[in-house]
């Protein structure tokens, strides 16, 4: 568990499942060592010889996950910063692709920007009506560079476009649905809960070669991530780090 002041990442066994749980008071945004440690615990889940299944899930009512944090991008000085911030993404989305368990998401609140990210890069993700959806990147000044890999493999390009071309609409969690992106969705929070306990349950009793085999499968095709995703943190780094940027997101702190 990270014990920052300003948030954490926490993991608790129960049985054959892990749940890893992330929180910042800011609206579950995460700066760069909330990154680093969500991939760590992703990567020592998938070590575990007795996890079979791995929750990911946030603390609170309102948000997922309101993406990168603003404080920190507002005093990225230099590409190379701005890289290094970025790059915490890619290790996340890098860890739940690698991880050789299934990764379900308890999405109860709205997904912005890299929250969206989380979400695309799970297995299977399970959300709540109010779970609306939207990539603010463009509007910041930069691009969802790093997670628009995550995006376009989960819901294709055309509908990936539309999001990061429109960055003022919210999607509802049903069109996140009907896309792929959510899995199931549910009109309250213990219809959710009931389905993730279900199926933490089920999977906790399956065959965990079989699911290993699966995620092998379900993911074929990505392993040049590990390269395209740096890269793609170095456009990130780069956008971020500029003139234009840097006015807008001083603007809306």
């Amino acid at each position: 568990m990270n014990g920052h002041s300003a948030g954490y990442v926490k993991s608790e066994r129960h049985g054959h499942s892990m749940t890893i749980e992330f929180f910042h008071p800011q609206g579950n945004s995460l700066p760069g060592n909330l990154l680093w440690e969500l991939a760590s615990q992703i990567h020592d889940a998938g070590l575990d010889v007795e996890i079979r299944v791995v929750l990911l899930c946030s603390a609170g009512e309102r948000a997922f996950c309101a993406g990168a944090s603003f404080d920190e991008l507002s005093k990225i000085k230099n590409a190379q910063e701005g890289e290094d911030f970025f790059n915490g993404f890619a290790h996340v989305l890098n860890s739940m692709r690698k991880c050789p368990k299934f990764i379900v998401a308890r999405i109860q609140g709205k997904c912005v920007g890299g929250g969206v990210g989380l979400a695309a890069a799970a297995d299977y993700a399970i959300a709540l009506t109010g779970a609306e959806i939207r990539l603010s990147e463009l509007a910041l000044g930069i691009g969802p560079f790093v997670i628009g890999a995550a995006l376009e493999r989960k819901i294709g390009s055309s509908f990936f476009s539309q999001l990061a071309i429109d960055t003022a609409s919210w999607r509802t969690a049903e069109w996140a649905k009907s896309r792929g992106l959510y899995s199931e969705v549910h009109a309250t929070k213990e219809l959710m809960d009931e389905s993730v306990s279900r199926l933490l349950h089920h999977l906790s009793h399956s065959n965990p070669e079989a699911m290993k085999e699966m995620k092998k499968m379900f993911w074929e095709g990505t392993s040049h991530w590990d390269h395209l995703l740096v890269e793609r943190a170095k456009i990130s780094g780069k956008l971020v780090a500029g003139a234009f940027a840097q006015g807008v997101i001083s603007k809306s702190r």
